[in-house]
């Protein structure tokens, strides 16, 4: 493993905010702030809710390119994650992920057509800390 790995899942794991990121039909990048993942395993998998109506899962069916990323902006540390993301709408998936409260974004509950899951996989990753920068494969 990724000899920054612990630092990295403790970089994530804190934060109550994380980015994502796709491409658009034109090529261009376009990044979403999201609420941190439901679900991680060490750094090579991350699942997230999202409305299945979004922008964001119309532009991860046509192209899974994705990132992932989180910063410490208090201590100005940052982890990118680059990888791909599936758009998941299986039950199992779906009850996995819920929560108590989500009824307030997903009304009909874990059955409503207009909840989905976003589950990443890591293929690489850039680790910036102590002002210096770190590329690493995720395995």
């Amino acid at each position: 493993m990724h000899n920054s790995e612990q630092a990295i899942i403790t970089l994530i794991d804190k934060q109550p905010v994380s980015f994502i990121g796709s491409v658009d039909e034109s090529g261009f990048p376009n990044l979403k702030a999201m609420l941190p993942p439901r679900k991680r395993v060490d750094i090579k998998e991350f699942w997230f809710t999202t409305n299945t109506s979004s922008q964001r899962v119309a532009q991860y069916r046509m192209n899974a390119k994705a990132c992932v990323y989180f910063c410490d902006k208090q201590h100005f540390f940052g982890v990118q994650l680059i990888g791909t993301m599936e758009v998941l709408e299986d039950t199992a998936t779906k009850e996995m992920i819920w929560r108590d409260g989500d009824t307030l974004y997903y009304p009909h509950g874990v059955t409503d057509p207009d909840y989905c899951v976003l589950k990443f996989t890591a293929q690489s990753g850039r680790y910036y800390a102590n002002f210096k920068s770190e590329d690493f494969k995720v395995l």
